[in-house]
């Protein structure tokens, strides 16, 4: 490889790490006008592949581009923790008819796994966030707040059960 890639990349992230980076363009923001990106997690379910990558890149320029702009912006990374494509790996992994109360426990252990494989590889893409305090989709506080907003949903009448399916339309 040119320009001595495999040694000078852990270098530079380290650099990155050392002089805070990401909290440093925080620090430079505040006061600016806000600019959030809401980014759709992926599955804690396996290495990153391209799809990831090119989603992750494009919206960390987004995100660059806003601060250099004059915004505020963030980039709060989160997961999608729950589901089947985690489930599908739980089985592969230790069969299926396993108890539900194993499968959670068992889902958990791989997402927060796979979470850290993750992280590791976004950040060697040089994408700039909070990565120390991401949203997890199956952390406990955020599990109740959905739950939460689901009971608000019930309560103003929106939630009805019934046999039709939803059809979505774009």
């Amino acid at each position: 490889m040119k320009a001595n890639l495999p040694q000078r990349e852990p270098e530079q992230l380290a650099w990155w790490e050392q002089q805070k980076l990401y909290e440093l363009i925080q620090e430079a923001g505040k006061g600016r006008p806000r600019y959030v990106l809401h980014d759709g997690p992926p599955y804690a379910n396996g290495r990153i592949h391209i799809g990831h990558a090119l989603n992750k890149s494009l919206k960390d320029i987004i995100v660059k581009s806003k601060n250099f702009a004059g915004f505020d912006a963030v980039y709060l990374p989160g997961w999608d923790c729950h589901g089947m494509p985690i489930e599908i790996q739980i089985e592969k992994t230790h069969g299926k008819n396993i108890p539900a109360v194993e499968v959670q426990k068992l889902s958990r252990a791989y997402a927060a796994e796979q979470i850290e494989k993750q992280k590791k590889d976004f950040i060697r893409l040089g994408v700039l966030g909070d990565w120390e305090n991401p949203y997890k989709t199956m952390d406990y506080k955020q599990e109740a707040n959905e739950i939460r907003a689901l009971g608000q949903i019930m309560q103003r009448g929106y939630l009805s059960r019934g046999s039709q399916p939803v059809n979505w339309r774009f």
